[in-house]
């Protein structure tokens, strides 16, 4: 079996231990040194290693873990898992309901068991759709069934009716707060968030609660607030416990000790991350936004090693995160595109660090304005310290300001 035939994960396993120049001695030696008990006979172990590598028998529950503690990813970023989403045909399967009957139920008041499920599948199925959908499309849709949610909260309601109304109302409000931020309506989307965490905490949901601190987190870590960032996502961990967000707020927070030049608190705060998502079950639908997909640690890291400088292993984690991802995780294949932009010159290669920036910006439909320009910065400071004379680096500076100016 050539290289290339390899499972991913076989492959995935090889990359990571050449990168940090180890045999495969040294590395079941480490693996050994990260197990919380005894392992069978180190020729055992070598043995299977070898059989891994070569992609023969992917390795158990057990040790798939114990690997990616090795190399100190979660297990499902190494071993992905395949998950669901719900989609209009759900709708219908599941309620024998179409969009405009629910709407039509919506306004007359008429809510039963089987339009609270209708409810839920709708927005399960616009927070799924946030990665690929056009800002300007979703905000609209979004706006539109928040409206309707909330105007339900003026009738008739059980105890628990109430509460499951202020829950998808907060899940629409969180949805519509980043989809404004992302297309640069930054005082709407802080207003939206507000919101939705009034709405988490009157419903007594610590996980919407959570994903609020989570937008004010990323808030101020676009707009350089550092401090604010790490503040937010400390706030955000003390209610968030138990839930997916958690780890969504390690990294945050990593990310903030990353820019502020702290190496000992982003290893520290990786590791807390990872350990949390590794303690979590493998989610059913993992388009859904407010929803941890195990396989965007590699993404979370990748910023944080391309910030402290870390280039070998920025560049393997953002390609990684390339070969993981579709067109439907666009924002995450930009900031790859990124990273190997700033690795490539940070190399001296001007053209491959240029291409990678170009096709950042201009590679899908869908991406978070804020975000892309606070990764693209990085690489455009260091165009200017190393070619600021050259013709390549004026014409991709152009081309940000242009999107800095929408």
């Amino acid at each position: 079996m050539g290289h290339q035939e390899l499972p991913a994960w076989a492959q995935r396993i090889r990359r990571e231990r050449e990168l940090r120049g180890w045999s495969q001695v040294e590395a079941v030696r480490a693996m050994a040194a990260h197990a919380d008990e005894a392992l069978p006979d180190r020729t055992h172990i070598l043995r299977r290693w070898k059989a891994w590598e070569a992609g023969e028998h992917k390795p158990d529950d057990r040790y798939q873990s114990l690997i990616a503690r090795t190399f100190g990813t979660a297990k499902h970023a190494m071993f992905p898992t395949g998950g669901r989403r719900h989609s209009h045909a759900e709708l219908l399967a599941a309620t024998g309901m179409d969009t405009l009957e629910v709407i039509g139920r919506i306004r007359a008041s008429d809510l039963d068991g089987a339009t609270l499920d209708a409810l839920r599948i709708t927005v399960d199925r616009l927070c799924s759709e946030y990665a690929y959908v056009p800002s300007e499309q979703l905000v609209v849709e979004g706006r539109e069934w928040l409206g309707r949610v909330a105007e339900l909260r003026n009738g008739r309601l059980t105890l628990a009716q109430h509460r499951e109304v202020l829950t998808l109302a907060g899940w629409l409000a969180l949805l519509v707060g980043c989809v404004e931020y992302d297309a640069g309506d930054q005082l709407n989307a802080e207003a939206t968030r507000r919101a939705a965490f009034s709405l988490g905490r009157e419903a007594g949901n610590g996980e919407i609660q959570g994903w609020a601190h989570e937008m004010r987190a990323w808030f101020a870590l676009t707009s350089g607030d550092y401090r604010g960032a790490i503040t937010a996502a400390q706030a955000g961990a003390e209610v968030a416990k138990g839930h997916g967000v958690a780890v969504q707020l390690a990294a945050q927070e990593a990310k903030a000790w990353a820019r502020l030049g702290d190496r000992r608190q982003v290893g520290v705060t990786l590791d807390r991350g990872v350990k949390i998502l590794n303690a979590l079950p493998y989610p059913d639908n993992v388009a859904h936004h407010f929803v941890v997909d195990p396989s965007k640690w590699d993404f979370y890291a990748m910023d944080c090693y391309r910030i402290l400088g870390e280039d070998a292993m920025a560049q393997n984690l953002a390609e990684e995160v390339l070969r993981a991802t579709n067109d439907r995780a666009p924002m995450r294949r930009a900031e790859a595109r990124i990273t190997l932009g700033v690795v490539a010159a940070r190399a001296g290669e001007l053209e491959q660090a240029v291409g990678q920036g170009r096709r950042a910006l201009t590679d899908g439909a869908k991406r978070s304005v804020p975000s892309l320009l606070m990764c693209s910065a990085e690489l455009a400071a260091i165009l200017r310290q190393r070619f600021a004379g050259e013709g390549t680096t004026r014409d991709y500076l152009d081309q940000l300001r242009a999107l800095g100016s929408t």
